[in-house]
């Protein structure tokens, strides 16, 4: 199955664990070595008045199912906000993973 960034970047992203609905896609990780997709970007919860919303992310291996409306993803216990990237590492999975 074949999608562009656009059509993805349209669709509902829910949880199967807890029924939440996460978002639309921001972002797409993706290892520039191999071209293969490591996972998707969601706005984070809402944040406090004078902090800012941290992003989640979603490893490719957590997603279920693509549909014509919505992204079914699989994340179980409590959603974790990504650390800035160290080298060879994009938001805490590591690029080495899935080869």
């Amino acid at each position: 199955m074949e999608i562009s960034y656009c059509e993805l970047r349209s669709k509902t992203v829910i949880n199967l664990s807890d029924g939440r609905k996460l978002g639309r896609i921001i972002d797409l990780v993706y290892d520039e070595y191999t071209a293969k997709v490591l996972g998707l970007v969601v706005p984070g919860g809402k944040s406090g008045f004078f902090r800012a919303r941290e992003d989640v992310f979603i490893p490719y291996h957590c997603i279920c199912k693509i549909g014509e409306d919505t992204i079914l993803v699989e994340l179980s216990g409590p959603l974790k906000q990504p650390s800035p990237p160290p080298q060879n590492n994009v938001y805490g999975y590591s690029i080495s993973q899935n080869k």
